[in-house]
């Protein structure tokens, strides 16, 4: 992670020269890069298809970017406008003391989207219920494995005492090492937990975002420039995703999935009807994009425990909340 940092650090003095000849971006657009794409994300896939950033006068050029360093770096480069990814990278690059560092404006998502999965069914499912066993963590660093990691240790384990925590695998590849015998339990993302479900191969035994609390978990970073120069695009940015937001507390899943089709191709009706239903059952979504400090201090007491953060960020230096507070 940090050689990362340091990379993304270089690659900002040296692209505005390299980028100088770059064709303008049309005023009504806005290239938005996102970590991945997932359901998890639905409230943004629904403003799309109902028309809310045409509404605004917004163009939306999305663009899945495989990963939270190629977004920072996208928007550090000037290669997109706004970035969605999770907020520990704010806190990276800002401990790196980039200058004009990407800020966060507004927060989609309060809880870690994903769901530990057994390889046996098991009834009445307990945290403390681990001993010896294996889990599938992905990246070291990455939010994902840094919040596992934050309840398991809550839960009295150690790694390589009472238990395993397997950092082998990146993220994306952990459904195929899980099925392929790998491990007891796999934190997965939907659809693949509820993919693994109906195939047998696996069984839902909790949401983790249920027992780690609330957290900004993906939240959309514009850096000060861009936030400086284009403040009612931003905010009409911002208020289209709210009204998909809204869109999808106010409608059943069975419509909710019909809309997000188009977006999934390759996954069915009855994936996303069930995705949706075990999201809104966590309570996954923000009903307002102003992030709250004591959710940002629990994400650095997270950050603390995995050994990612030797330094806490100040909550005033990362998040702009001027624009989501008016949509609260």
């Amino acid at each position: 992670m940090k050689k990362l940092l340091i990379f993304t650090l270089c690659l900002a003095l040296v692209l505005p020269f390299a980028f100088c000849g770059c064709k303008p971006v049309p005023s009504d657009t806005i290239r938005l890069s996102e970590v991945t794409h997932s359901i998890f994300y639905a409230p943004q896939y629904l403003a799309l298809e109902l028309g809310y950033f045409e509404d605004f006068g917004i163009n939306i050029q999305l663009t899945n970017a495989g990963g939270a360093d190629n977004v920072m770096t996208s928007l550090i480069s000037g290669e997109a406008d706004v970035g969605l990814m999770g907020c520990e990278q704010a806190i990276y690059v800002h401990n790196q003391g980039m200058q004009n560092a990407p800020v966060v404006i507004g927060q989609l998502t309060k809880r870690d989207g994903s769901f530990l999965v057994a390889r046996n069914p098991i009834e009445n499912f307990a945290w403390q219920n681990l001993d010896n066993c294996e889990i599938l963590m992905g990246r070291r660093g990455g939010m994902p494995a840094m919040i596992l990691q934050y309840i398991l240790n809550n839960s009295g384990y150690v790694n390589g005492e009472n238990i395993t925590m397997n950092y082998d695998i990146q993220f994306n590849m952990l459904a195929a090492a899980f099925t392929g015998g790998t491990a007891d339990f796999v934190p997965l993302f939907e659809p693949t937990a509820s993919q693994l479900v109906l195939e047998g191969k696996g069984y839902i035994v909790a949401p983790i975002g249920e027992m780690s609390g609330e957290i900004p978990y993906t939240v959309y970073y514009v850096t000060h420039d861009y936030l400086e120069q284009n403040p009612l695009k931003v905010e009409n940015f911002l208020r289209a995703v709210k009204m998909g937001t809204d869109y999808l507390f106010a409608h059943d899943n069975e419509h909710l999935a019909e809309l997000l089709l188009p977006y999934f191709d390759g996954t069915t009706k009855e994936l996303i009807v069930s995705a949706l239903a075990n999201y809104k059952a966590c309570d996954v979504w923000m009903r307002s994009p102003a992030m709250l400090q004591s959710t940002f201090e629990r994400l650095q007491d997270i950050m603390e425990n995995a050994g990612e953060l030797t330094t806490r960020a100040s909550f005033f230096d990362i998040v702009d909340n001027s624009i989501a507070n008016k949509l609260t």
